[in-house]
């Protein structure tokens, strides 16, 4: 599995629990629509649907998933975002900037789970400790997360810190 795609997977797993961890209610069919540039059949999609599935959501029984929303061309986005708000959608997933926008721009009430480089560089949110509007997600490339990512390194990797400091007194 590509870094990206296990990144994707991972994000996807943590972004998607605040919207399927209270569990369905009885009888009802959940509905999610997507904007994804990467086919059906994706690794990161299959372990998505995977955890879903874990969770109590199962295609066919109390989930439909939008199978003409995978693999679309940046392109064909606008046009299948205008066409998911004729139909019941629940949540929106979707995947770089093309599809993000192109959710965006058709809706503001409907939830938009996103995975972007930069989701506050590109103006889909205000800040990624309070997103504001209908959009969540991860972000891939975001300069806020810098401290963050140094903090989870220096406690995952003992001696990471002294070899920093040799590296920084070498130049």
């Amino acid at each position: 599995m590509r870094r990206r795609e296990f990144i994707t997977l991972l994000g996807g797993a943590a972004a998607t629990w605040p919207f399927f961890a209270q569990g369905q209610e009885p009888g009802r069919i959940y509905h999610l629509g997507a904007l994804l540039s990467s086919p059906r059949d994706a690794p990161h999609y299959v372990a998505l649907f995977n955890e879903l599935r874990r969770l109590g959501f199962i295609e066919g029984r109390n989930l439909v998933v939008d199978a003409a929303g995978f693999g679309l061309p940046p392109e064909r986005m606008e046009v299948h975002a205008a066409d998911l708000m004729s139909g019941p959608v629940d949540v929106i997933v979707a995947t770089g900037d093309a599809a993000v926008r192109a959710a965006q721009r058709a809706t503001t009430s409907i939830p938009i789970l996103a995975f972007t480089d930069d989701m506050v560089g590109q103006g889909f949110v205000n800040s990624l400790s309070k997103p504001g509007g209908n959009i969540m997600g991860v972000t891939i490339l975001s300069s806020e997360l810098d401290g963050k990512r140094q903090e989870i390194l220096i406690e995952a990797v003992s001696g990471v810190r002294r070899i920093a400091e040799a590296c920084g007194s070498a130049t």
